[in-house]
């Protein structure tokens, strides 16, 4: 959508009071795009967007409104969207559902509550986290918006604690920067709970140290990293549910920090988890979200890298066009090279990458034979110390040439991502690997697929489907 759609005062009137058949309307007329091109970006369908225009239908569904203004790109700082309040609890120990109200992303985002959403991560009970669980949709806009536009409390503490050195704060960063090189090389495994400790003593630090506010944006920043680094150590170790409350404690630990470039690397994490548990309209918002914050940086790597997740969700919910143009966009980036800018922590991002995650979206789309060009190509370009994404890539491009009908090839390839598991320690390419073994039922009685599966049996000290 054209950038000068979101700056016509009709359109922002409209989005504002909520007239989306007005909203819809002028957006259609300022970007001129006809009913039919709206109706492929939203989801919704012709006649639906037909009679909403004209005052015979109301679109009240939260969730299709998130659909329509995130399918549309709207910014979100043209439609403050509610959070849901927590319902009642039934019992005085019973957690309300949804998000705390000490966690509602629509009050100050203060330091105290930072530290909150950090003990929810690192010390919280079950009950802290399951009032984190499904934050997705309007919710995540809602967190998403104000850590755009909220403005955060300096970090400070002028008490009688230890005094923070430099010293120390670049042995913390350190530590978190070295738990990131293990995890690419080794895979998760036990990082979950590393990165936990490391987070608890940071939290300390954060409630019980001095310090001055330039000490403070460092402390915030390396909580941030370090937050968003263990959400994935979570996520990559199975533990899916468990992800999103460090992600958020990120985003607010981001905040503090003043550097937008670690909140946009929260919600790619976010992104991640939005696309791979059912919920891919919340990946596109998350990378679309982060990807406006950054793009007066002059960071191509990090806007790529969001690109590729944005094309994720797109390529899940069908979207083609969409998936086919974020990814051309990340290529174009990706072929600029590095700046100055983009951060440290992003070091993995490069051509290989990006055509990985193009071949997981043609996957998606249902095109193997395109998805086994991209994968080709992602072998000859991948960081070789990067074994668990190689893995990854792998199982899809096994699965891309059984799709094509290529048994040989796709056997020879699953045998390759059987190589790297015996490696690796990550929950998430052993996922992978059994929707790629799913992929031999049509062929389980050729002696390659037998030896296959026989294989994985042994690898993975479970059966394999068959």
């Amino acid at each position: 959508m054209p950038a000068r759609v979101w700056r016509d005062p009709d359109v922002r009137q409209a989005l504002a009071a909520w007239d989306f058949g007005r909203a819809s309307r002028l957006v259609r007329q300022r970007g001129s795009l006809r009913q039919e091109d709206l109706a492929q970006l939203t989801g919704l369908s012709q006649a639906f967007l037909s009679m909403l225009e004209a005052g015979n239908r109301r679109l009240t569904n939260i969730d299709k409104i998130v659909e329509f203004l995130a399918g549309l790109g709207v910014p979100a700082e043209l439609v403050p969207l509610p959070l849901p309040l927590p319902r009642p609890a039934t019992t005085p120990s019973q957690p309300p559902d949804l998000v705390a109200d000490d966690q509602d992303p629509l009050l100050p985002w203060t330091s105290a509550r930072m530290v909150t959403a950090l003990g929810a991560a690192v010390g919280g009970s079950a009950m802290d986290r399951r009032r984190f669980l499904g934050v997705s949709g309007i919710a995540l806009t809602a967190f998403v918006h104000q850590w755009g536009t909220a403005e955060a409390e300096p970090l400070v503490r002028a008490a009688d604690g230890s005094q923070l050195t430099d010293e120390l704060l670049d042995s913390l960063q350190r530590t978190t920067d070295s738990l990131r090189v293990m995890d690419a090389s080794t895979g998760s495994g036990t990082l979950a709970e590393l990165g936990d400790a490391h987070l608890a003593f940071l939290k300390r630090l954060v409630q019980h140290a001095s310090y001055d506010e330039e000490k403070g944006r460092r402390l915030a920043s390396i909580t941030a990293d370090t937050a968003t680094q263990t959400g994935w150590f979570t996520f990559d170790s199975g533990n899916h549910d468990g992800t999103q409350v460090y992600l958020l404690a990120a985003l607010r630990a981001a905040k503090a920090s003043g550097d937008v470039r670690l909140g946009a690397g929260a919600l790619s994490y976010l992104a991640i988890h939005g696309y791979s548990t059912g919920s891919p309209r919340s990946a596109v918002i998350a990378a679309a979200a982060a990807r406006e914050k950054v793009r007066n940086l002059d960071v191509p790597a990090l806007e790529a890298m969001l690109l590729t997740r944005q094309a994720r969700g797109h390529a899940k919910l069908g979207e083609q066009g969409e998936a086919v143009a974020a990814l051309d966009h990340a290529a174009e980036l990706c072929a600029r090279g590095r700046s100055d800018n983009d951060p440290a922590w992003l070091y993995w991002i490069n051509t290989g990458e990006i055509h990985g995650q193009s071949g997981s979206c043609y996957l998606d789309l249902g095109e193997p034979d395109k998805a086994v060009a991209s994968f080709t190509q992602a072998r000859k370009a991948l960081n070789p110390a990067d074994q668990r994404t190689r893995g990854l890539f792998l199982t899809r491009a096994a699965s891309a040439h059984l799709r094509e009908g290529d048994v040989d090839a796709g056997c020879a390839t699953a045998h390759e991502v059987l190589d790297l598991a015996e490696q690796l320690q990550s929950a998430r390419l052993n996922d992978h690997i059994q929707n790629m073994l799913a992929e031999l039922q049509p062929v389980s009685h050729t002696p390659y697929a037998r030896d296959l599966q026989e294989r994985a049996a042994a690898v993975m000290g479970t059966r394999s489907r068959t």
